[in-house]
């Protein structure tokens, strides 16, 4: 055996069908296309959405609701996550940072109140929720918002 003599196995490369080639291919005539229509003439294309001249589904449903531009998104964060930050005495956003407990610096964090936290600490954030504010200064800390 030598590289000369390797053959494909047997299947396992398919032949591609040659279209438009006489009615004794098999594939002559209409080329697989059916018979009439947009889709069997050349150079046919059709928008996505298009059907068929009714009506489309986008066209048909109501408008609903609207984007409120005003809308404050903030990266929330509970105590209980507080646990990776043991023993610091001021928590700011960029200590949440940089233990990776917030992604961005730039979205405003709000500190909400499931969980304890068991030290004293200075916890500076964009806003807080009542029951964390309560927690905080419960263990001895101090709230500051920014």
């Amino acid at each position: 055996m030598n590289l000369g003599s390797l053959k494909y196995a047997n299947g396992s490369r398919k032949k591609r069908k040659r279209v438009g080639r006489g009615q004794g291919s098999g594939h002559g005539g209409t080329s697989c296309r059916g018979n009439n229509g947009q889709r069997s003439r050349s150079g046919s294309k059709i928008k996505a959405g298009f059907e068929g001249g009714q009506t489309p589904i986008q066209r048909r449903l109501p408008k609903r609701g609207f984007t409120n531009i005003f809308k404050k998104i903030y990266q929330v964060l509970n105590l209980s996550e507080f646990k990776k930050l043991e023993g610091e005495k001021t928590i700011t956003p960029e200590v949440l940072y940089k233990h990776r407990l917030i992604n961005k610096m730039r979205v405003p964090v709000k500190i909400l109140g499931d969980g304890e936290i068991g030290w004293a600490a200075e916890v500076s954030a964009h806003a807080f929720s009542k029951t964390a504010i309560e927690k905080i200064e419960s263990a001895k800390g101090k709230v500051t918002i920014l």
